[in-house]
């Protein structure tokens, strides 16, 4: 089995207390589908600083993450049938790329 981070990138955070406990409700059914298959729950992040050879920026970069998880799955066909699920999918996109095995 491969694993396979999913990085979020836009959505929107709930408002009221009664949306967050929707969302949070939401949010575990999904995590709670994958059984195993999830690795690591991950978490949102705040605003990033993009750092390049030039500098350092507040911007974000040009589509700035918005959170992470890592999910198991054979293939990455077989991980995107996984996240499509995804409550995020309602107001964000997923990048979703295999994670690579280095040589310590």
């Amino acid at each position: 089995m491969a694993e396979f981070l999913m990085v979020y990138h836009g959505g929107s955070m709930p408002e009221t207390d009664d949306e967050i406990a929707h969302e949070m409700a939401r949010w575990g059914d999904w995590m709670n589908s994958l059984g195993g298959q999830l690795i690591e729950p991950g978490a949102p992040v705040g605003k990033s600083k993009t750092l390049s050879a030039s500098g350092v920026t507040d911007d974000g970069g040009a589509n700035p993450v918005s959170g992470y998880s890592i999910v198991e799955a054979e293939n990455i066909e077989a991980a995107l049938e996984l996240i499509k699920a995804c409550p995020h999918l309602d107001s964000g996109t997923i990048e979703l790329a295999p994670l690579i095995d280095m040589p310590v």
